[in-house]
């Protein structure tokens, strides 16, 4: 039911059932969050990830050299910032994915995927930087696994 909808079905005054459609509108998730955290930068080498199969996420994806892709730290994931949840990052093109999750140490912290090419990781570096996502509520339970 929409927000429309459900404001003709209350049968209260019309202050209180702007109050309860603000209360509504607010839980839905849409808010876009915007926060700086600090970003590296990883590859699909096994001195970075997994051994065995670098190319595989803690979620159970397959990265892909040159595919837009970032792991986030897990009080990230408590913010709403989930699986295959879309994220602009400030100064570069495009947005990217959210692929993977980091070990538990990190907050407030993403690593962007640079495929095979470690020059460019590493020239990277370590840097501040703005992201924006739309939160989803559903995540918000599971960063801790």
């Amino acid at each position: 039911m929409n927000l429309q909808a459900l404001y003709k079905e209350i049968k209260v005054v019309p202050v209180a059932s702007l109050i309860v459609l603000l209360l509504l509108s607010s839980c839905k998730g849409t808010d876009e969050v915007t926060m700086t955290v600090t970003a590296t930068a990883y590859n699909s080498v096994e001195e970075q990830t997994k051994k065995g199969n670098p190319n595989l996420t803690a979620w159970g994806d397959i990265l892909v050299p040159g595919e837009r892709a970032i792991a986030v730290s897990r009080d990230l994931i408590d913010l709403g910032l989930g699986h295959n949840q879309e994220v602009k990052i400030k100064g570069l093109p495009g947005t990217y994915i959210v692929k993977d999750k980091m070990n538990k140490r990190w907050e407030k912290k993403i690593d962007i995927y640079m495929g095979l090419d470690e020059e460019a990781a590493l020239e990277w570096g370590k840097k501040k930087v703005e992201i924006s996502f739309s939160p989803k509520e559903e995540e918000k339970d599971r960063g801790s696994n």
